[in-house]
C-alpha cells in the first residue's frame, strides 16, 4: 500500500500511532524485558524514521512533490532498524572501555582471605567425605595429587576410562554435594 505524506511529522504521528505500540512489544523482547532500554530504542528508531523523511523531503522538494512511502517496506525497516538497535545494545553492554577499571583491580589479590579459606575448606572436606570411597579416591589422585589419568589409573589399578568416568561422576557428586551444602549454610 503507497501512502503519501507532505510533511514528515504527520509520517512520524501516523506510524507511531499505529506501530509503536507492537513495535515496542517486540522490542521488550530483544531487551530480555528491559522496558526503559526498550523504550529507548523505540524512541531511537522513531528518530530515524522522521530523519529518513526529512531526508526524503528535501531531495524531493516538499512543497513541489507529495513524498510517497510504501508503507508495508517501511514498517518492515521500522523493525530492522529496532532489532539492529537491539543488538549494538546488547553488545556495547558485553564491552568494557579500556582505562575504565582500575589497574590494580585487574589484578588477583595476593593475600587470600583465612576465613573464606577456612569456610571453603569446610565444605569441601565435608563433600568429599560424602563421596563413595572410589571417587573420593579418584578425585585425590587426579586434582589433588595432579596425575595424570594414566599416573591415576595406575596408582587406583584400574584402567584409564574407569578413572575418566569416576572423575566425570565424582565431580557431579561433588557438586551437587557443594549445592546442598551452600544450600543449608
Amino acid at each position: 500500500m503507497r501512502t503519501a505524506q507532505r510533511d514528515p511529522g504527520e509520517l512520524l504521528d501516523r506510524l507511531s500511532s499505529a506501530y509503536r505500540a507492537r513495535l515496542l512489544r517486540y522490542v521488550n523482547r530483544l531487551t530480555l524485558g528491559d522496558p526503559h532500554r526498550a523504550e529507548d530504542i523505540v524512541q531511537e528508531t522513531m528518530l530515524r524514521v522522521w530523519r529518513l523523511a526529512v531526508r526524503q523531503s528535501t531531495r524531493t522538494g516538499a512543497a513541489e512533490h507529495e513524498i510517497a512511502y510504501d508503507e508495508d517496506r517501511l514498517v518492515a525497516w521500522l523493525y530492522t532498524v529496532a532489532r539492529n538497535l537491539a543488538v549494538d545494545a546488547h553488545r556495547r553492554d558485553r564491552t568494557v572501555p579500556m582505562g575504565v577499571v582500575p589497574a590494580p583491580m585487574l589484578q588477583r589479590c595476593t593475600e587470600p582471605d583465612m576465613a573464606d579459606a577456612v569456610v571453603d575448606r569446610h565444605v569441601v572436606h565435608g563433600a568429599l567425605a560424602r563421596l563413595t570411597p572410589e571417587h573420593r579416591e579418584v578425585l585425590v589422585q587426579v586434582h589433588l595429587c595432579d596425575r595424570s589419568r594414566a599416573d591415576a589409573a595406575r596408582a587406583i589399578g584400574v584402567p584409564q576410562g574407569t578413572v575418566k568416568s569416576r572423575t566425570h561422576y565424582a565431580l557431579l557428586a561433588m557438586r551437587r554435594e557443594m549445592r546442598r551444602e551452600n544450600a543449608a549454610a
